[in-house]
């Protein structure tokens, strides 16, 4: 059995938490949802819609903020009690936080990053990126099981998820959470500024690379994202000459994206920047230069001067 561990914040699910449940679907066994927090019900009730085997609401009063200690201590007694093969999660920020500690917890392997998983002799072996993602590896976990595997975004697509025909049944569970234990004090998250956005929740993405040629061209940028309705990011370049925050990297070294449109403004599609967005539905490429990498992963491909093509689309949005 795999038991996924889904991701909420004040009851709204994290979105990414469909693709660990996608990759656990495509294994043929069982798959069980854990949600941990507080106030779940909403949130349980849409991921029942999946194809599972249920739905668990790991309920605990110290869980409704997070913290590390409390995940650890409410994961390790329920995984216990569960006793999975495997634990799948989402590669969020959250989770980098808290699983090594749990993996530490429970003495299980941790493998993270993972972009897809395939059966391997009696168990399973996972594939991830390395060394920038310039190779990748399969790993298979050693020692006894469960193992923990955290799945990176944009690996599956959502539109992959296998919906059951009714309802999957939800349980809710009291969590084994010892509050003296808690040695972390709940705060907002960090934001580096009031404008900063969790990348990998957004729906639309209007990216700039190179090709935008000076930081007063990015106006441009925003006047398109806006007429999208988009989010406006950027390769490392844009990000590392300080023309737009760190935050809005997108890549090895930045954020990992799946939105539903990806709109790629004069990046060529170096590989750093492509495993951080080639989970996008769809992908629309500018670029004056017809042999750039990024038109052999962009769905729809436009051979020309952003200049002139941006512009062009802005006023068609507009009218």
């Amino acid at each position: 059995m795999v038991l996924v561990i889904a991701e909420q914040r004040d009851g709204k699910l994290n979105r990414a938490s469909w693709e660990p449940i996608i990759a656990a679907q495509g294994l043929g066994g069982p798959v069980k949802v854990a949600l941990l927090g507080q106030g779940l019900e909403a949130a349980a009730a849409e991921l029942a819609a999946a194809k599972v085997d249920e739905v668990v609401r790991v309920e605990h009063a110290s869980l409704e903020a997070y913290t590390a200690d409390g995940f650890v201590q409410a994961l390790a007694a329920f995984i216990a009690a569960e006793a999975p093969a495997h634990v799948f999660f989402t590669h969020t920020y959250q989770t980098r936080d808290f699983a090594p500690a749990l993996a530490a917890r429970l003495d299980r392997a941790l493998i993270t990053d993972v972009v897809a998983a395939k059966p391997h002799g009696d168990g399973l072996a996972f594939t991830r990126p390395m060394f920038q993602a310039k190779v990748v590896a399969d790993v298979v976990a050693e020692g006894p099981a469960p193992h923990l595997v955290s799945f990176q975004i944009g690996a599956f697509k959502v539109d992959a998820l296998v919906r059951g025909d009714t309802a999957a049944p939800v349980r809710a569970v009291d969590a084994a959470v010892d509050p003296a234990a808690i040695r972390q004090r709940p705060e907002a998250p960090f934001q580096e500024a009031k404008q900063a956005v969790d990348l990998s929740q957004a729906e639309r993405i209007v990216s700039v690379g190179r090709g935008i040629k000076a930081p007063e061209h990015l106006e441009m940028a925003k006047e398109l994202a806006a007429a999208l309705q988009a989010e406006l990011a950027a390769s490392r370049p844009i990000c590392d000459a300080g023309w737009l925050p760190m935050d809005r990297q997108i890549g090895s070294s930045g954020q990992t994206v799946a939105p539903k449109l990806y709109l790629a403004l004069g990046i060529s599609g170096a590989i750093q920047h492509v495993v951080g967005m080639k989970g996008s539905r769809t992908i629309v490429a500018i670029n004056k230069d017809p042999e750039a990498p990024i038109f052999e992963i962009a769905d729809y491909g436009i051979t020309g001067d952003l200049f002139e093509v941006v512009p062009a689309i802005i006023t068609a949005l507009k009218a």
